[in-house]
């Protein structure tokens, strides 16, 4: 297309200079380069920091279920059921993982109305990303809590009891 472009300005005026002859969506294209870059790199990094803090919670629960075997033993063994301890578990790490949303939304309510006064058309706060943001990372907290929550209500409670 360029050369085509630049050959027919050259036979109408060959004293015409012509360099860089682009079609407006080549333009285009390219002015949007950088942001198509920040975009890859600033959803790398979300990405990266929901799988840290998955991460981090099947850690903290984990780290929960083994201090609390003998606890759990003692319940199964009095008549709770799997599902009964299940659903303690996965409650106590949804609720943790609640609070850290709540605080989550309040910090990023604080940097949207920072942000507002320094770019224009940025809203303190869009409620369709962050519903979708709160929404994925609620079910990162659970599929972390899952896997701690089923080790806690598979304990033997015969076992359980014999550790202490």
């Amino acid at each position: 297309m360029q050369k085509s472009v630049t050959a027919v300005v050259q036979s109408l005026d060959p004293e015409l200079p012509i360099a860089n002859v682009k079609t407006m969506d080549q333009v285009i294209h390219d002015s949007l380069q950088n942001d198509r870059f920040n975009t890859l790199l600033f959803g790398t990094f979300a990405v990266l920091a929901l799988l840290l803090a998955a991460l981090g919670i099947y850690g903290v629960m984990s780290f929960i279920v083994a201090q609390r075997t003998h606890e759990i033993g003692l319940r199964m063994a009095l008549g709770a059921g799997t599902s009964r301890v299940l659903k303690d578990v996965l409650k106590e790490g949804l609720f943790t993982a609640s609070i850290g949303l709540v605080l989550g939304i309040a910090g990023a309510y604080l940097v949207g109305r920072a942000m507002q006064g320094m770019w224009f058309g940025v809203g303190a706060i869009d409620l369709v990303a962050l519903s979708a943001v709160t929404a994925t990372l609620l079910l990162a907290a659970l599929v972390a809590c899952l896997i701690p929550a089923r080790r806690a209500s598979s304990v033997d409670p015969m076992v359980a009891l014999r550790q202490e």
